[in-house]
């Protein structure tokens, strides 16, 4: 029988960032998902870390599919090197394709379109809709702000700390491939609400 391949979705951003940090652990991440047989699932744009990643994986000799709204793909921003690139009507076709092509999602560091990404794909885990790992690579500190956000929205009862659990966070790609392989879903009903009892 065939192996099914197995995909990570990576959110992040169309932009470099400051400094070099940011695109060399893109980089990183995409040669350690080569090395691991984990094919790629992201934006399709062949800028910034998202370009980063890319190549990364493909000159690791790995998988990549992109998925890109047509009005992305028309401003030139396309990857068109990749290994499969799907060209989408909108930005919602785009992010059910990019859940349902892949089986764990990572986010990089990158601005307001990233953050929504992970947002949502987090919702949708905790209302039950899919059971996937969830990680968040954070290079220098990156998402320390973020993270100590989300750990206040459980001190003051309105995420659960399952619900916060779901949401793996290392500073290296390794390890939080690790993690993600080892991730068990929360199960039941009772953690799904987000008030405290």
């Amino acid at each position: 029988m065939e192996k099914k391949p197995h995909y990570i979705c990576v959110y992040c951003g169309s932009s470099s960032g400051k400094g070099g940090a940011y695109l060399a652990a893109a980089y990183e991440l995409g040669r350690t998902m080569a090395e691991q047989d984990i094919g790629l699932v992201y934006g399709g744009a062949s800028i910034g870390v998202m370009g980063a990643v890319a190549d990364a994986v493909l000159a690791s000799g790995g998988e990549v599919i992109g998925v890109i709204p047509e009005v992305l793909a028309r401003k030139e921003v396309a990857h068109y090197g990749l290994t499969d690139l799907k060209i989408v009507k909108s930005m919602h076709e785009r992010k059910s394709l990019m859940e349902e092509l892949s089986q764990g999602f990572i986010a990089l560091p990158g601005g307001l379109g990233t953050l929504e990404e992970l947002f949502e794909i987090l919702t949708w885990s905790q209302l039950g809709l899919h059971q996937k790992p969830i990680g968040l690579l954070n290079i220098q500190g990156y998402f320390d702000q973020l993270i100590g956000f989300i750990n206040h929205s459980v001190e003051q009862q309105f995420v659960k700390a399952e619900q916060r659990n779901m949401l793996l966070v290392d500073s290296q790609a390794e390890l939080l491939l690790e993690q993600m392989a080892t991730y068990k879903a929360p199960t039941g009903e009772k953690w799904l609400s987000s008030s405290e009892s």
